[in-house]
């Protein structure tokens, strides 16, 4: 990739979070530190490349089950990371072409590719917002100029509340969106998690924290399902992505990403 001009926040020496996971999915938009990262991390945890399969393949599954089975029409995608096939406004759109999707991140290189190649069917809308998930207020105030929060919303927190590292700040995060949304609004997540492949999973967490940005925190099964009290955890609750209502084509295997999703009554 060649080199970014115009934003100094772009580091290319550094690796970064949004180009690794680019790098794994056979992306383009990466430098030569995000891939010896990612062959680095690969190499002590290899089902790490099928971790990012699976999360993206979650995405998918999950906003055309939102979109077709519950009804949902409004997405606020907070962590949106580097643009790739099956976005999930492409997702949402094809299905409902009135959709309309809000992408949230801080990452300028993002931005770049975001403004060139999210765009929206003529009858919905696709927006992108610069903003950071630690200001939940300015995510909401923005998005509310596309959205209507009077009516049911999702907001996907898709591999973006493990780089909040302090626990009880990431739940006030989350609290913050869900008690902006109304009633029959849905929440997803999918958050690194360290109940499998344990060890493995502990070294490629130390590795990143002390050769990328941002930092990263892995949690267990267990915290990540307590971002979801007091909402209505859909089936089949907190899972492996792969294992997050799986097509008959989709892997049968674990993975070090859980995910799940659930209504606000």
């Amino acid at each position: 990739m060649p080199e970014p001009a115009g934003d100094a926040r772009i580091n290319t020496n550094v690796p970064h979070s949004a180009r690794l996971w680019n790098y794994w999915l056979g992306g383009k938009d990466n430098f030569a530190s995000d891939r010896a990262a990612g062959d680095e991390i690969a190499r002590q945890l290899p089902s790490i490349i099928d971790l990012a399969v699976a999360d993206r393949a979650f995405l998918g599954r999950m906003v055309r089950h939102l979109v077709a089975e519950r009804g949902v029409r409004q997405i606020l995608d907070i962590g949106t990371g580097l643009p790739t096939a099956d976005n999930t406004h492409q997702v949402a759109q094809s299905i409902a072409p009135d959709a309309r999707i809000v992408y949230v991140d801080n990452d300028p290189l993002v931005l770049v590719h975001a403004r060139a190649l999210l765009t929206s069917t003529a009858e919905g809308a696709t927006e992108y917002i610069e903003a950071d998930l630690n200001d939940p207020e300015a995510i909401i105030a923005a998005a509310g100029r596309t959205l209507d929060f009077s009516r049911p919303v999702a907001v996907t927190l898709l591999g973006i509340l493990h780089f909040v590292l302090d626990d009880d700040a990431a739940r006030a995060v989350v609290a913050r969106l869900v008690d902006a949304l109304p009633p029959g609004s849905y929440l997803a997540i999918a958050h690194g998690c360290n109940d499998i492949n344990r060890e493995a999973a502990d070294s490629i967490v130390s590795f990143w924290n002390e050769h990328g940005t941002p930092k990263i925190v892995y949690r267990s099964s267990a915290e990540i399902t307590r971002f979801f009290d007091g909402l209505e955890l859909l089936e089949p609750g907190v899972v492996s992505c792969s294992r997050w209502r799986p097509g008959p084509g989709d892997p049968d295997i674990d993975v070090n990403q859980y995910c799940g999703v659930a209504r606000k009554p």
